[in-house]
């Protein structure tokens, strides 16, 4: 026999006219991960899913965006004999306390939510060994009677809230093999953004593992997603010509001015609306206000900074939530730890920077750039698989 499954949506329900359409998308993005054999039914408040292994289920549905939360539910008809049938069979009857709670959503039904609640309540205590305790119960019995039946349940599992991956666009992310631009991908795909990825390569300074170690992060954010695509841009030639050609205090600054230029480029092409990075203000000197403003000078396109507030313990505490941690403390060098210079300037001057440009033929070198990208839409390799 079935399980079924009832998803609240949450912030969903605040979007009126845009509901249908964030309800269509997100039943679309769980059509994506889950298995053919479930049957979804949905309305403007709840969606249902019948399936074989509601746990198993219910762990996949814990890592889509619009979900606010998942209950592995039991259904049975609008009277009150099978609803106190129903709730006497699921209660844990190695718990002491409960509490009930009803949401009468079906006006017809002839009880009020308060009076239901006490009833079935006085008659669990009838039937049982139970003691009710409205403040602390170890259990909360909770009944939804609806037009198309009641839905008991006594456990709620946190979905990942946020909007559906979709509904907002795409946004290109910066990704780098650190701690903070995964965590900043996350948190714009739990925006509704629908995200691709960015990644500046730089071999021979760089090593093959060091992109397989970016393909690792990008398989972990395709979890959340599912529309994951790794854009692998050659950098070598112009990192090279910076480090020849520019003062070393300079080289971080014109390094990141180049890869702003590369990443307005390639949004365009791809139709992403945005550029995402990890960047956190203060953290290294390329992301100080000033170095900020003198990078961000060289693109109209708006820049999103997800983590830019928040503090590094913060960020990692993400990481380790979402899954990204471990793979991104591993010791494989990417382009922007290279070349890095004793004493990175923390207050560059934007005509400094378009002086020392001007040693660099740098749009003939972004246009190579962007005719030899590597584009990656598969995340099975083994090579990458085998980082952890």
């Amino acid at each position: 026999m079935n399980q079924l499954i009832l998803i609240k949506y949450g912030e969903l329900t605040t979007k009126k006219d845009n509901r249908n359409f964030f309800i269509n998308t997100l039943e679309k993005n769980i059509r994506r991960v889950l298995d053919d054999n479930v049957t979804i039914r949905k309305d403007r408040v709840r969606m249902y899913i019948e399936c074989g292994d509601a746990e198993k289920t219910a762990l996949k549905l814990q890592k889509i965006f619009g979900i606010y939360s998942i209950v592995i539910c039991h259904k049975v008809n609008n009277n009150t004999e099978e609803i106190l049938g129903k709730a006497l069979e699921i209660m844990d009857k190695s718990k002491k306390t409960f509490k009930v709670v009803t949401n009468r959503a079906d006006k017809s039904f002839p009880i009020p939510s308060m009076e239901f609640s006490s009833k079935i309540g006085g008659l669990i205590l009838k039937n049982s060994n139970f003691k009710v305790d409205v403040h602390n119960p170890d259990i909360t019995l909770t009944i939804e009677i609806r037009n198309n039946g009641t839905f008991i349940y006594t456990d709620e599992i946190k979905g990942a809230g946020g909007y559906p991956v979709g509904i907002q666009g795409t946004g290109l992310l910066m990704l780098s093999g650190g701690i903070d631009s995964p965590v900043a991908g996350y948190l714009t795909l739990k925006r509704g953004v629908n995200v691709e990825c960015i990644y500046f390569d730089s071999p021979p300074h760089t090593s093959l593992e060091a992109k397989n170690k970016v393909l690792k992060l990008a398989s972990i954010l395709n979890e959340y997603s599912g529309h994951i695509k790794v854009h692998v841009i050659p950098f070598t030639e112009i990192q090279e010509e910076i480090f020849k050609k520019c003062p070393d205090t300079y080289m971080i600054t014109i390094m990141r001015r180049m890869m702003y230029r590369i990443a307005e480029k390639y949004a365009e092409k791809i139709g992403a609306k945005i550029i995402v990075n990890g960047e956190s203000i203060g953290q290294v000197a390329s992301q100080t206000l000033s170095s900020i403003e003198c990078i961000n000078s060289v693109t109209n396109k708006p820049i999103i900074r997800p983590v830019a507030c928040l503090d590094k313990l913060e960020i990692i505490n993400l990481a380790e939530k979402i899954g990204t941690y471990d793979t991104s403390i591993l010791p494989f060098e990417d382009c922007c730890t290279i070349f890095v210079p004793k004493h990175p300037v923390i207050n560059p001057k934007l005509a400094l920077c378009e002086d020392y440009e001007m040693a660099l033929n740098y749009e003939k070198l972004i246009d190579k750039c962007l005719q030899n990208v590597e584009v990656i839409t598969s995340f099975t390799e083994p090579q990458f698989e085998e980082l952890l």
